[in-house]
């Protein structure tokens, strides 16, 4: 691994685009604690599902200062924030199911948010400084950490909960101090600031250089999240409901995540060559046709819905991610910062609007109208900016 992260590096740095994509992993891993945990929370508390869903936008919320933190990234080297936050957010999620109140639990939902946020502002510019002009291999290898993470915690907690005890689960914060330990020395001389800047940049420039790009990409991502509230979020309480197990419904939202990373994957590397707004198309389109036949289809059938779901609506996200860093120029930290902070707030409102239609309505509604808003993105992924087909 180079000593300097440049952006205008051509050669893909493999080792240091896996190790980033490592500490990701566990990461999430980590995060993925809370939507596996949600139905014991909801029967502890006796919560709503909309008291439920703002658990997830408790932890979200500290992404609306990743701007500033993207900001901070491209004029010193934030790197710190990267190498510390598995240890910060696994020590957090693995004493979540051991509170005493709703109320602590938002709070330490809050403070494992925090540590999210600076890892997911200052990490995938990292990974694209070590891309080169494969910017769009480097976000699926990002992305396919997050998904391995993701797939592999609701397994992880609702294993150690049902055959171990849920006093045993604190334990598991070890992996997240190992890595940040692992990481430490993985990232030696690795640099979030971007290197050719001469002068800071106002951010209030960038800002309005952005300012339209983020609008489109805050109405996809609002309408995709609509669709992924009801995949992601709700898919264990979903489940559980319907007759499912809890440790099936975490079982179903890991294959869910599995498929994920394939798709996640092939659509970043695809879209490099033949265009990312192709693949936002494919995606807008097949998942809400497997999610309609889902809810239809036999038991035997759940299973590769389950995955083909996972795999076509993933694959939107490091495509998203792509168009909001390569459009950036000198600012891609802010810029990928902005870009979070816009998706934060468009799943917020997504996942208490699918909270409060779920209260009101029965799930399986829920589910179907849902699935109606994705092909809504298709006039905004239109109006995207076309990306440069590397052919190297």
């Amino acid at each position: 691994m180079e000593n300097e992260a440049s952006y205008y590096n051509q050669d893909f740095q493999a080792n240091g685009v896996a190790t980033v994509s490592i500490g990701h992993a566990i990461h999430d891993g980590y995060a993925a604690f809370l939507p596996a945990l949600l139905p014991q929370l909801i029967d502890k508390f006796a919560l709503s599902n909309t008291a439920a869903g703002l658990l997830t936008v408790f932890y979200r919320l500290p992404f609306l200062v990743q701007p500033f933190i993207g900001w901070l990234a491209d004029h010193a080297n934030l790197r710190w924030m990267v190498i510390l936050s598995p240890a910060i957010t696994g020590a957090v999620m693995s004493f979540l199911d051991l509170v005493p109140s709703y109320g602590f639990i938002l709070f330490l939902l809050l403070l494992a948010g925090i540590s999210s946020a600076t890892l997911h502002a200052t990490g995938p510019v990292i990974s694209s400084a070590l891309s080169g002009k494969y910017l769009g291999r480097g976000m699926s290898f990002w992305m396919v950490g997050g998904e391995l993470g993701r797939a592999m915690g609701p397994v992880i907690i609702v294993t150690a909960i049902t055959y171990l005890s849920v006093e045993s689960v604190p334990w598991l914060m070890l992996g997240g101090v190992l890595t940040s330990i692992f990481l430490f020395f993985k990232l030696d001389g690795i640099s979030t600031q971007t290197q050719h800047l001469i002068a800071p940049v106002d951010w209030r420039q960038s800002l309005k250089q952005l300012g339209q790009l983020m609008m489109f990409l805050g109405i996809i991502s609002f309408l995709r999240y609509i669709t992924m509230a009801s995949l992601t979020i709700y898919l264990p309480t979903f489940l559980t409901q319907e007759g499912s197990t809890l440790w099936m419904a975490g079982f179903s939202l890991t294959i869910f995540e599995l498929a994920g990373i394939g798709g996640a994957f092939l659509a970043g590397v695809l879209s490099d060559k033949f265009g990312r707004r192709r693949m936002l198309v494919v995606s807008s389109i097949a998942t809400p046709i497997f999610m309609l036949i889902f809810l239809y289809a036999n038991e035997w059938w759940k299973l590769p819905l389950l995955m083909l779901m996972g795999f076509f609506s993933l694959a939107a996200v490091p495509v998203l991610m792509a168009i909001a860093i390569e459009n950036a120029k000198d600012q891609r930290a802010f810029a990928n910062g902005l870009f979070m902070a816009v998706s934060l707030l468009a799943e917020a409102l997504a996942v208490v609007l699918v909270g409060l239609f779920s209260d009101r309505f029965s799930f399986n509604l829920t589910f179907l109208v849902s699935a109606a808003a994705m092909p809504l993105t298709l006039p905004f992924v239109r109006m995207l900016p076309k990306s440069v087909k590397n052919r190297g």
